[in-house]
């Protein structure tokens, strides 16, 4: 399993774009097959500070999801809601 942790700092005036245009990547990513989870978490004392928490069957199912349309879709956008880069982290979830 592939677990994947992607931390958004959000420009607080684009906060309500940031959360209407992420939606459909939700959804979309939830119903994919190879999906464990896919939930989006604010964080308790940083405000506009959110982190996309997920987890995929496997490295063919992430290949898979990286592209989708409300994948890509949401990329090309992403950029234009940040105040810092986004921190994306990735772990193998198999058994040591």
């Amino acid at each position: 399993m592939i677990i994947i942790h992607a931390t958004f700092y959000v420009n607080p005036e684009k906060r309500d774009a940031f959360l209407t245009e992420i939606k459909p990547l939700l959804a979309g990513s939830k119903a994919e097959e190879g999906n464990v989870y896919y939930d989006l978490y604010e964080h308790t004392e940083k405000k506009n500070v959110f982190i996309m928490v997920e987890a995929w069957r496997d490295s063919a199912a992430v290949d898979t999801h990286n592209a989708t349309p409300h994948f890509t879709g949401f990329v090309g956008k992403a950029e234009e809601f940040l105040a810092a880069p986004l921190d994306i982290k990735v772990y193998n979830a198999e058994q040591a």
